[in-house]
């Protein structure tokens, strides 16, 4: 289907996989029943877990902190509902090692501790940037860094340009979508907020072309006058919502090799972001659930439900009638970039974009098939980087040779994986060499530092 968008610049490579986003983008959102248990993994975000604040025995209301930011680069954690703290444990993570929780068992009154609103007209960016700190605010897209972070750019980095992304690129994935179709206004004043605090006037929030329900309903508002903010339809492409391409898209700037966007003064939230910033805010509430979409073709009625954080995968599934036929992978988070999960114990985190359940007949298995040479993988990589040396590379376990040829500006969209040909695991192998080249850099910084 072609679809018709007001951008004149792309970003290099992408794939468009069929988006199956039907099977869910006509649910609006449900809020979720109340759980008898809810288990908060401790470390929700990028950066220095929370340090826990909280013993076995306490009693805590809805929304009270539970985990105090431990570092700059870290964020508050909340109560999801009121009750008793039942253990401090441990359990199997989404990345499938096992991490510290926080069992929390409700007494059934849900009641929330006090908070306080603030009218941003009448607030100082600095106010605001503390109520966002103090909400534990993070990056809904799925990367989880602490957002008060991202909008405490250095001085020397003069930030012009706050770009929302909208787009929503990752198949099956329709949170987002149904954020901007039922709460418009919402998302609007928490974008303002987040302005105000940077001191741009250049708004941008980019939609890809194929929500055009969700770009009207937008440009509709009365408030995108009121607040300068300019709504541009996006190609249809993925991945369109990386920071990089979504800034080179709407601005013509190209982030430089290991920079960040404030290098091109540019700062880039996520419409989930945005709307719990207007929670924050406006309702004085602390960031301790979000909307998550439940999909696949295994899912009985998908949809799209607002989750506290410690909900249990199992249990969401179960709000969607639970699950039909043969189940081969539950994903948390969309195909390209999410995460196969090992257990259904594993609970919603305040990254938690997605829950998807495929069947046999959807998933490939990748194998190490010699490359052959296509060149797919260069012309799909949207860094313009050339995974099929990097990866022969990496089995070779020339790791020198990888991190010459930039493999840390690999960002594992995973397109290179997906028109692969000889079915090779390029993102496993270029996730490998990544973490050896910062092991080896972390080795030589003791070894400085001992000297």
């Amino acid at each position: 289907m072609n679809y018709s968008h007001d951008n004149h610049l792309y970003f290099y490579g992408g794939v468009h996989p069929d988006d199956s986003k039907k099977l869910s983008a006509c649910e609006p959102i449900k809020d979720a029943p109340l759980l008898e248990k809810y288990t908060v993994i401790v470390g929700q975000n990028i950066g220095a877990p929370p340090k826990v604040i909280v013993k076995k025995g306490d009693i805590v209301k809805k929304g009270q902190k539970i985990a105090e930011a431990s570092a700059f680069v870290s964020a508050n954690l909340h109560s999801p509902t009121s009750g008793t703290v039942s253990a401090i444990t441990e359990i199997i993570g989404v990345f499938g090692a096992i991490v510290p929780a926080i069992e929390i068992t409700s007494d059934g009154k849900d009641e929330a501790c006090e908070s306080t609103k603030i009218e941003p007209s009448k607030a100082s960016p600095e106010e605001l940037l503390a109520k966002i700190a103090d909400a534990g605010l993070v990056g809904m897209g799925g990367a989880a860094f602490p957002t008060v972070v991202k909008l405490s750019p250095p001085k020397a980095k003069k930030i012009d340009t706050l770009i929302i992304n909208g787009a929503e690129c990752e198949p099956y994935l329709t949170a987002d979508y149904r954020l901007m179709l039922e709460s418009p206004d919402k998302v609007l004043r928490g974008v303002a907020i987040f302005a105000k605090i940077l001191g741009v006037n250049r708004i941008i929030i980019g939609v890809e072309a194929n929500k055009p329900d969700a770009i009207e309903n937008l440009r509709k508002s009365h408030l995108l006058n009121e607040y300068g903010i300019e709504v541009k339809s996006l190609r249809v492409r993925y991945p369109q919502g990386a920071e990089k391409q979504l800034i080179y898209a709407l601005t013509g700037r190209k982030v430089p090799s290991g920079g960040l966007p404030m290098d091109v003064a540019c700062v880039v939230q996520n419409i989930g972001t945005s709307f719990a910033a207007y929670e924050a805010v406006y309702e004085g509430k602390t960031l301790y659930e979000r909307v998550t979409t439940i999909t696949g073709s295994r899912v009985v009625k998908p949809g799209n439900w607002r989750l506290r954080i410690g909900t249990p995968i199992s249990k969401a599934i179960e709000l969607c009638g639970g699950i039909k036929g043969d189940v081969a992978k539950i994903v948390a988070g969309g195909p390209m970039m999410g995460l196969a999960q090992i257990s259904l114990d594993t609970t919603i985190m305040k990254s938690s974009s997605g829950i998807l359940l495929l069947g046999n007949e959807e998933i490939i298995q990748y194998r190490n098939q010699p490359c052959i040479r296509c060149g797919n993988c260069v012309d799909v990589c949207p860094m313009e980087l050339l995974p099929g040396p990097l990866s022969v590379y990496i089995e070779n376990e020339r790791f020198d040779l990888a991190e010459k040829e930039f493999v840390m500006d690999c960002m594992e969209c995973g397109s290179c994986a997906y028109v692969c040909p000889s079915k090779r695991p390029l993102v496993q192998h270029f996730k490998r060499a990544k973490a050896e080249i910062i092991a080896k850099r972390k080795s030589q910084q003791l070894s400085q530092k001992a000297k």
